[in-house]
């Protein structure tokens, strides 16, 4: 192991960067749907020994010294994005005679772009670096920072955060509830580096105890959280989602949108499964309705005769405000509607946090110029909501709409949350097609559902659709490419073990003490050679 961690410490030029790049991809593994996350405790300790070797001259400037560092921080989230977010692209080549010329930029710009948070976190380590175990921490510090960073900066974007390759399945997604991503995103950086020290020796016991004791409080946290049981239901609701499986290329072609309009009121409106009572949520996914009720009135009514007496629709639809009767100075916003048995509509929740260049496009008179347009989302530009609010279902249970990738943001959810009994995430990840991608989103939105406590109900076009209890639980699902509906009688329990404030504090302890671990070894290696 010496002799490889000497190599690795050696490389330069090309192959530095190549060896980066690939231990990068190569983490992605760990991620949805392949989920394996043995494959960090390679690519983290080869991203160690790369930085054991990144010093500059002696001569150089402070920033010239760091810039080894950046490359291979930058090489390896380049790696880690290009394996993990490729699939980004398949959403251009719905309308390929429109958006093909923007592949490269998807693919491989939006990689580029992101790879510059993981350059600052080795950047970072690099400036707490030592010759021992305070280099593990420096690093878990300086990717538990980048993440966290990466959850707000530029609007945002914490898709794949390191942390959710420790969480593959409900028995180690527990921990999160304490220590929120912040706090995981760091946990997981330091383990998964750990091994690292095999080459050294030095502080090898400690790194190994260290090892042993974080996965069994990992493993042991969950089975504990898991063999206890939930709170007493106060009272359930009966829910049907429904997958229409409606292809993207047809979606806004006005020749099929009667076609399917019916699909989904045929799903909504059959028999209950064996052993279901009739729903009283119907859950239909984001843009499901493939028009403007402001232009077929006729539809509130059709979906008033298909509810029955105290049934309710919840349906992802494009929502028109303002402008004049040719649609002239309109405003459209991504929203939810709850429509009651009369076909009236009673609530709606616009999407607050929009995809760039998806749904809106920034600085939209200065690219305009360019020729450059929206690129996927639909017809028209959407404008952002102001808030976000429970909707009130049947019973009185409160349920918290997110759409599509707002349910992403920890925080975003956490805020919310607190007010509600229920999550509710509807989505369109058929723009993705069969690829990593609705694996990695519903990842996610089962994430949020440990952090919070509650149970979530989450509806997509063509899969994941799923029940998800409040320990992480998949109750039931329909997978992707797969038309039909489920039926779940969803008990209302459960809450947060602690509070969204308190898990951001404690997050922010475990990266503030990878830091001051870091820090003090640092200096305890110069004053040792001073």
């Amino acid at each position: 192991m010496q002799r490889l961690a000497g190599r690795i410490i050696l490389l330069w030029g090309w192959r530095r960067a190549l060896v980066a790049f690939l231990a990068g991809a190569l983490a992605v593994l760990a991620q949805a749907p392949y989920d394996f996350f043995a494959v960090c405790f390679v690519s983290f300790p080869l991203l160690v020994w790369l930085l054991d070797g990144s010093t500059g001259e002696a001569s150089d400037g402070w920033l010239r010294r760091l810039k080894p560092a950046f490359a291979i921080g930058w090489w390896f989230g380049f790696g880690y994005f290009l394996a993990g977010l490729w699939w980004i692209g398949q959403a251009l080549l719905v309308e390929a005679d429109s958006f093909a010329w923007a592949l490269p930029f998807a693919v491989v710009g939006i990689p580029f772009a992101l790879a510059f948070f993981y350059g600052f976190a080795t950047v970072v380590a690099r400036l707490l670096w030592s010759n021992d175990i305070g280099r593990i921490a420096a690093l878990a510090f300086g990717f538990g920072l980048a993440e966290w960073l990466r959850d707000f900066l530029f609007t945002g974007f914490p898709w794949n955060a390191v942390g959710y390759a420790a969480m593959p399945v409900p028995l180690l997604m527990q921990s999160v509830s304490v220590t929120g991503m912040i706090g995981m995103n760091a946990l997981a950086v330091f383990i998964f580096s750990l091994p690292a020290l095999v080459a050294g020796r030095r502080h090898l016991r400690l790194g190994f105890g260290l090892l042993v004791l974080l996965v069994a409080a990992h493993v042991g946290f969950g089975y504990v959280r898991l063999a206890m049981p939930v709170e007493p239901a106060t009272r359930s609701i009966d829910v049907r989602i429904v997958q229409p499986d409606v292809d993207l290329s047809e979606k806004w072609d006005a020749s099929v949108r009667d076609r399917i309009f019916a699909t989904l009121l045929g799903l909504s409106a059959k028999e209950p499964e064996p052993g279901h009572a009739k729903p009283q949520l119907i859950l239909w996914p984001e843009t499901s309705v493939p028009f403007l009720f402001t232009e077929r009135p006729d539809a509130l009514t059709a979906l008033g005769d298909m509810l029955g007496e105290g049934q309710m629709l919840i349906a992802g639809v494009v929502r028109e405000e303002g402008g004049s009767a040719a649609g002239a100075g309109s405003r459209y916003y991504n929203s939810v509607v709850a429509i009651n048995d009369k076909g009236e509509i009673t609530d709606a929740v616009d999407k607050v946090h929009l995809v760039p260049f998806g749904e809106y496009l920034p600085f939209a008179g200065l690219l305009g110029r360019f020729g450059i347009e929206q690129l996927v989302a639909g017809p028209m530009n959407f404008a952002a909501g102001n808030e976000r609010h429970p909707i009130t279902l049947p019973d009185g249970v409160r349920a918290l709409p997110f759409i599509c990738y707002e349910v992403i943001f920890p925080d975003l959810v956490a805020v919310d949350a607190t007010s509600s009994e229920l999550i509710v995430n509807v989505t369109n990840d058929a723009w993705f097609g069969d690829t990593p991608g609705p694996y990695q989103h519903f990842r996610q939105a089962q994430i949020r559902a440990v952090e919070n406590g509650l149970p979530l109900l989450r509806a997509a076009n063509n899969g994941i659709s799923a029940v998800v209890d409040p320990r992480g639980r998949i109750v039931d699902a329909l997978a992707v490419d797969v038309r039909g509906a489920i039926d779940v009688r969803v008990p209302i329990s459960g809450r947060a073990l602690i509070s969204a404030a308190q898990r951001r504090i404690n997050g922010l302890l475990v990266i503030f003490l990878f830091a001051l671990g870091g820090f003090t070894l640092n200096v305890r290696q110069r004053l040792r050679v001073n």
